[in-house]
């Protein structure tokens, strides 16, 4: 490999194990000892706006991270090893041309009224994210037309993200510039960086996860994720031509489940054999 991996995944029932499902007991540590090596660099990609993904840091003694997508593809930071996160205003310009200079409370307005969507905190929007909860029992495709139909009569260029919480029992939806996807903001870090898309591998877990999933960047779904999502992915990987560039992760590798920190894990050695070596203690490698 030229520049190493860059090795990019979702946070919450990712890599964290805060889902239902058990997490095999080592996990994240095999997955800190591969991100301590100088060709691999640590990208996390989450809807966690920046206070939250130190927490998560913090509470799961993660790895400290190279860059953070943050506000599912909203933000991009660059964070230094003494922990000085730079905020990369030129990935914002960038997206901010979809709303064609609409305010979030203009955009509100051009959704309000639809009664299945109902406002989330303050402390959870941002300039180029607009997120509401939605009852899980609402047909969210059609919600989701109905939204974009409403932006669109407005020269709106929108992504609608629909997410579960599994936790609460309630679904996520997030209405984003176009171009503030995922995929697009590690495709700008990809491009900026100068890797290939051979270098990097993606890991996550639901449907804010799928426009990466089924892209041509190798990516993996852990085994944890829910059985709509895993549908979904494979049909729109399949549709796309994408099936080799996504691996499902079902357990078995190092006699770990799949789930969480062991689906990536899992992924890693499905790509990148080679690299394996590096989750094992020093004392225990070949």
């Amino acid at each position: 490999m030229g520049l190493g991996l860059l090795l990019c995944t979702d946070l919450d029932r990712t890599l964290i194990p805060n889902g239902p499902q058990r997490e095999s007991p080592g996990a994240r540590a095999c997955f800190k000892r591969l991100c301590e090596s100088d060709d691999v660099a640590l990208a996390y990609v989450s809807g966690r706006d920046r206070n939250l993904v130190e927490k998560a840091i913090a509470d799961y003694a993660l790895p400290q991270p190279d860059y953070v997508v943050g506000d599912v593809g909203t933000t991009l930071y660059r964070v230094g090893a003494s922990d000085s996160w730079t905020r990369l205003s030129d990935w914002e310009s960038d997206i901010s041309h979809d709303w064609q200079g609409k305010s979030h409370q203009e955009l509100q307005a051009l959704l309000a009224g639809i009664r299945e969507l109902r406002l989330q905190e303050s402390g959870k929007q941002n300039r180029y994210k607009l997120s509401y909860y939605v009852a899980l029992h609402h047909d969210h495709r059609q919600l989701r037309e109905r939204m974009r139909q409403r932006l669109e009569a407005q020269g709106v260029k929108s992504s609608l993200v629909w997410s579960v919480d599994e936790a609460a029992g309630v679904g996520l939806l997030d209405v984003l510039p176009a171009r503030a996807t995922k995929y697009h903001a590690i495709e700008y870090l990809r491009q900026t960086l100068g890797y290939s898309e051979g270098e990097i591998l993606f890991s996550g877990d639901s449907g804010n996860d799928l426009d990466v999933l089924a892209s041509p960047i190798p990516a993996v779904l852990v085994a944890n994720a829910q059985a709509e999502v895993r549908d979904q992915a494979q049909r729109l990987a399949r549709e796309g031509g994408m099936q080799d560039a996504l691996y499902l992760a079902k357990g078995g590798f190092m006699g770990m489940n799949g789930n969480y920190g062991a689906g990536i894990l899992e992924g890693l050695a499905h790509y990148h054999p080679a690299l394996t070596d590096r989750l094992f203690e020093p004392k225990n490698r070949s």
